[in-house]
């Protein structure tokens, strides 16, 4: 690529000062990197980059890109290309979505320098099964990932699709294979999201399975399906309802709590307080999805406010814009976050209302007659 005389941060060239004139910046793609694979098949990735910087033009010809605009811009294409081609040398393809994420990670670099680079967000491998790796797909993934790396208990918070469990699932496993730990020790709360344990057919564990089911499809991703087994039956590996963790002490193991929203500030205490020696915990969980009895209290709720401050405890934030399955989750997840802010917003201006003298403590609301005409 040419001029490559900029200073570099994490790896990659810092912005340059924004600037009201136009500039133009020629971008030589070395032979060993085919144009398709850079601008994807029928130039998709290259529509992506397009959409992505519409203030610049953008130009192909041969192996030569040529881009045209303010000087900040340019030098963010600039930058971009240098990441895609970080990332096509380890042999792992390029995707659309990959491209959207990197545009995304070199605006927010300008707001934190120190901010990983695209190129290694994605060449971050944390685990290989059967051809298939398993990696940050974007910035703030890339931090609960560092952050487990680097803290006994991490929490991990945010909507649905954003790769809580599944990432802590992966480093899960990842201990275990490195003899980092001894055992892996999955838990949820068994809580009843609108429908009845009671009426399910089957014994206690038939009804509680469903819960629980999510997790072993997620070791059957990561692991060999043949050694699960034998690798429950041995205690390695242990899936579990939260009731079961009463009154154990947990040594030498990596603790996955999952839809911690469904614990009460009881069960919260109950759970952190089994950690042992040599131990790491992280909990996972959607405050927007409660499905605890009206008046209870969340306790991952509570315990943002309880440990906010205590050492070596991590709180992880992921959004919708960290949504890695279809496009409309992240859609519905805004949508919804839109819905219940005007929710809230109505009814605090309702409770501001004046209180009619008919709705007043001790006042009668007129009898109104409840004959009906024949």
């Amino acid at each position: 690529m040419s001029d490559t005389s900029q200073t570099r941060t994490n790896g990659r060239p810092r912005p340059e000062p924004a600037d009201d004139g136009r500039v133009s910046a020629r971008i030589v793609i070395p032979e060993k990197h085919p144009m398709v694979t850079l601008l994807g098949a029928a130039d998709s990735l290259l529509r992506v980059i397009e959409q992505g910087f519409p203030a610049a033009d953008i130009h192909v010809r041969g192996n030569e890109v040529t881009a045209t605009g303010a000087r900040a811009e340019v030098a963010l294409v600039k930058q971009l290309f240098s990441e895609m081609m970080l990332v096509l040398r380890t042999g792992q393809p390029l995707t659309e979505d990959a491209v959207e994420r990197s545009i995304a990670m070199l605006r927010g670099a300008a707001e934190d320098p120190d901010s990983p680079a695209p190129s290694q967000v994605f060449t971050a491998n944390i685990l290989s099964n059967r051809g298939r790796t398993i990696r940050p797909k974007t910035l703030n993934q890339q931090r609960y990932v560092d952050a487990i790396d680097k803290h006994t208990i991490v929490f991990g918070l945010g909507p649905a699709g954003t790769g809580k469990t599944y990432l802590a699932m992966a480093k899960a496993v990842q201990a275990l294979q490195a003899k980092e730990v001894n055992r892996i020790i999955l838990t949820r709360p068994a809580v009843e999201a609108g429908e009845r344990l009671g009426f399910l057919p089957g014994t206690l564990y038939e009804k509680i399975d469903p819960y629980l089911r999510p997790l072993y499809d997620a070791l059957h991703d990561m692991m060999d399906p043949d050694s699960i087994p034998r690798l429950m039956a041995a205690g390695t590996i242990e899936v579990a309802p939260l009731a079961y963790m009463r009154g154990r002490t947990l040594n030498d193991a990596f603790i996955i709590l999952d839809e911690a929203q469904n614990t009460s500030p009881e069960q919260m205490k109950m759970f952190l307080t089994r950690l042992g020696f040599n131990s790491r915990v992280v909990v996972t969980g959607d405050t927007s999805q409660i499905d605890l009895p009206g008046g209870t209290r969340s306790g991952l709720k509570v315990v943002q406010e309880i440990l906010a401050d205590v050492p070596d405890i991590h709180f992880s934030v992921l959004t919708s814009t960290d949504v890695v399955r279809h496009k409309l989750v992240g859609r519905i997840v805004d949508a919804y976050e839109r819905w219940d802010a005007r929710q809230e917003t109505q009814e605090t201006e309702e409770r501001r209302l004046p209180v009619k003298p008919a709705q007043r403590r001790g006042s009668r609301a007129p009898r109104q007659s409840h004959r009906t005409e024949s």
